[in-house]
């Protein structure tokens, strides 16, 4: 039977592999991201079961639109998958400096990473169906720390509202999980600063020394989305090739 999966950052990179793979097993997916453009050229290479809202989830409004769509067109919603996020410290003013930087860094990274996921999950919670899946994305970074605090600090942040939703919703079989992985190639999180030495040290950190793909963890999220996971929930689980082991 046929699901519903809402897919945030549905347009690229581990949204677009993650969409990719309910889009081939039949299910609706709906797309959900800030370009439109790009969410209307995935929407059109994945069939007439994909549909897309161009939607700012750092914003109420935003998700009150996703959800409005999903009421119009599916009328509920089985698998809700927060991938949306990225660091935003990247991208931060040039003309900004000391705590005046720091601080924005904080903001936007508090903003992109928890409040895009929690808009959504909110947003969408009074349409989700019994038994349905719920899966948020953090980082190797929770644990290990992104440098400059802000990035991993905001993704660790979900590791708890998860566990809290777990125990929220769990009498109605529905599972909240977190999927954290580490470094994956062929996405725009780096936004074109990744360096050859930099993918090497990477990449060499993984016990079995490659990379991973958003294969890797649309292969993860799928399974956490499946019937056959439905006593696995309030977990953090890995994708890093062991580069951070046994956390």
């Amino acid at each position: 039977m046929a699901r519903t999966a809402v897919i945030s950052g549905g347009g690229t990179g581990i949204g677009r592999a993650i969409a990719a793979r309910f889009a081939d097993a039949g299910d609706d997916v709906v797309l959900v991201g800030r370009r439109g453009d790009v969410l209307a050229d995935t929407a059109a290479r994945f069939g007439p079961t994909t549909t897309y809202v161009a939607a700012d989830l750092e914003t109420v409004e935003g998700a009150e639109r996703v959800a409005a769509h999903v009421a119009e067109t599916t009328g509920s919603v089985d698998v809700v998958i927060a991938n949306a996020g990225g660091n935003a410290a990247l991208h931060a003013p040039a003309d900004l400096d000391g705590l005046a930087r720091v601080s924005w860094a904080w903001n936007a990274n508090l903003q992109r990473n928890v409040l895009t996921a929690v808009h959504l999950v909110e947003g969408l919670k009074p349409l989700l169906n019994d038994h349905g899946r719920i899966v948020l994305f953090s980082s190797i970074a929770a644990y290990r720390g992104s440098g400059t605090g802000s990035y991993g600090a905001s993704k660790a942040a979900l590791h708890p509202y998860a566990i809290d939703l777990s125990a929220e919703l769990g009498a109605r079989g529905v599972t909240a999980n977190v999927v954290a992985p580490g470094y994956i190639e062929d996405t725009e999180f780096f936004a074109g600063t990744m360096t050859e030495q930099r993918r090497a040290t990477l990449a060499g950190q993984a016990h079995n020394k490659r990379p991973g793909a958003p294969a890797d963890i649309a292969a993860l999220t799928s399974w956490l989305a499946s019937p056959e996971a439905g006593h696995v929930t309030a977990q953090i689980i890995q994708s890093n090739g062991g580069a951070l082991a046994g956390r």
